[in-house]
C-alpha cells in the first residue's frame, strides 16, 4: 500500500485541506465573535451552510456514481478555493451576508469532495488494505485539526483575519493541484445511458442496498452511538471546566482524547481482521457507551480523563471499521450515493444531538444526561447485537468484488 502513490498524494492533500479546514473555522469564530454577540444568531449561520450541504447530497450522490470521481473532486476542490472569496468580502465589507454565502458555498463544496473521496479510496487500495488505510486517514485528518486550530491561533495573534483566510485558500489551492496527480482505474461511465440506465442511478436506490446488507444497516445505526458523545464535545467540555472550576482540564481533555483516537487508529489494523470485525466493532461502541456512563463522575479530574481517554481510543477503533465494513459490503457502483448519504445523515445526526446535549445540560445536567445517554446507547446495542447475530448468515456477507 505504501508503495501507491496514491495514497500518499491523499494522506498530504488531507492533512494541507484540514489545515486550511481548521485555521477557516478559527477564522469563522474569530469573525462573528467580532460581528454577532447572540449565540443563537451564529448557531443560525452554521446551520445555513449544514442545511445547504444536507439538501445538495441526492444530487451529490448521483453525479459521483454516474462519472469520474477525480472530476467530482476538482470540480468541488477549485469550488471550495474560490468560496474563500467571499469571505474577503465579507471581511472588507464587516457583511454577515457574503459570510453566509461563504458557508454555503463551502458546505456545497465538500458535499460532494468528501463523498467522492471515501468511494475513491476503494478504487485505489486493496480490499485487505483498507482498514491500514482509513485508520491512517483518521490519524492524519486528527494530527491537521491539531494542528490547524495551533497554527490558526498563533497566526491571529501577529496576522490580520484576512490573512489567515489567504493561508486557508492556499492550502485548499495545493490540495486542488495534488488531486491532478492522482492515477486510479474507474469503472467506464457512459454519458450516453439508456433509459433504463439513467433510472438506475436513483439516489433513492441507497436504501433497498441498506435493506439487503443488513451488517452495513446496523454498522450506520451504531454510528449513532459516538455521535451521541461527538455531537455535545464541546459543550460537554465546557461544562466540565465549570463544574471542576478549572480551565486548564479543557486542554487536557482534548490532549488525551486526541492522542487515544491516533492510538485507537494504529492499532485496529493489528487486533483486527476479516473475522473479528464484527464483533470487534460492538465491543467499541460498548466502551463508548461505558465511557459516556462514566462522565456521571465528571467531577473527579482523573475520572473525567479516563472518560474521554476511552471514548478516543474505542473511536478511533471504530470508525476505520465502520468505513472498512462500508466500502466493502455496498456494492461499488452504489458508492458515491451511499456516502453521500451518510454524509447527509451525519450533518443531521451532528445538529441534532448539539440541540439535544444543549436542553440537557440546562435542564437535567451533565452527570444526569450522562446516563441517559450512555444507557440509550447500550440499549441500541443490545437490540441490534442480539437481532445480527441470530443471523450468522448477515455478518459473514461475501464482500463485493
Amino acid at each position: 500500500m505504501w508503495k501507491n502513490r496514491n495514497v500518499w498524494i491523499i494522506l498530504i492533500g488531507e492533512f494541507i485541506a484540514g489545515l486550511g479546514l481548521w485555521t477557516g473555522i478559527i477564522g469563522n469564530l474569530e469573525f462573528m465573535q467580532a460581528l454577532v454577540p447572540s449565540d443563537f444568531a451564529k448557531s443560525l449561520i452554521l446551520f445555513a451552510g449544514l442545511l445547504a450541504g444536507v439538501m445538495v447530497g441526492p444530487l451529490a450522490g448521483k453525479i459521483i456514481d454516474s462519472t469520474s470521481k477525480k472530476r467530482v473532486m476538482l470540480i468541488s476542490g477549485f469550488g471550495r478555493m474560490i468560496s474563500v472569496v467571499f469571505m474577503f468580502l465579507a471581511i472588507e465589507y464587516q457583511s454577515i451576508l457574503f459570510m453566509i454565502i461563504f458557508m454555503i458555498a463551502i458546505q456545497l463544496s465538500a458535499a460532494f469532495y468528501f463523498p467522492a473521496l471515501q468511494s475513491s479510496i476503494p478504487l485505489i487500495v486493496k480490499d485487505k488494505d483498507l482498514l491500514e488505510m482509513n485508520g491512517v486517514h483518521m490519524n492524519v485528518s486528527t494530527v491537521s485539526r491539531i494542528a490547524g486550530t495551533a497554527l490558526a491561533g498563533a497566526m491571529l495573534v501577529i496576522m490580520s483575519l484576512s490573512s489567515l483566510y489567504m493561508a486557508s485558500m492556499v492550502a485548499y489551492g495545493i490540495l486542488f493541484l495534488l488531486t491532478f496527480l492522482l492515477n486510479f482505474e474507474e469503472p467506464n461511465h457512459n454519458n450516453e445511458l439508456d433509459g433504463k440506465n439513467k433510472k438506475s442511478g436513483d439516489f433513492k436506490e441507497v436504501l433497498p442496498v441498506l435493506k439487503e446488507t443488513p451488517i452495513a444497516l446496523t454498522v450506520l445505526i451504531l454510528t449513532f452511538i459516538p455521535f451521541l458523545f461527538i455531537g455535545g464535545f464541546n459543550l460537554m467540555v465546557i461544562n466540565i471546566s465549570e463544574i471542576q472550576d478549572d480551565q486548564a482540564i479543557k486542554s487536557w481533555i482534548y490532549t488525551i482524547e486526541g492522542v487515544c483516537f491516533m492510538i485507537g487508529a494504529f492499532a485496529v489494523k493489528r487486533i483486527s481482521n476479516d473475522n473479528n470485525m464484527v464483533p470487534l466493532m460492538f465491543l467499541f461502541v460498548t466502551l463508548i457507551a461505558i465511557s459516556h456512563l462514566s462522565l456521571y463522575f465528571a467531577d473527579i479530574k482523573w475520572m473525567t480523563l479516563f472518560s474521554f481517554g476511552l471514548f478516543g481510543l474505542a473511536v478511533g477503533c471504530f470508525f476505520p471499521i465502520a468505513a472498512t465494513i462500508f466500502q466493502t459490503k455496498i456494492p461499488k457502483e452504489y458508492h458515491g450515493r451511499f456516502f453521500s448519504f451518510r454524509n447527509m445523515l451525519d450533518r443531521v445526526l451532528f445538529q441534532v444531538v448539539l440541540l439535544g446535549t444543549g436542553l440537557f445540560l440546562d435542564t437535567i445536567g451533565l452527570q444526569m444526561m450522562a446516563i441517559v445517554f450512555g444507557m440509550l446507547s447500550l440499549t441500541l446495542i443490545l437490540i441490534y447485537g442480539l437481532r445480527l447475530f441470530r443471523h450468522p448468515v448477515a455478518v459473514a456477507e461475501q464482500k463485493t468484488p
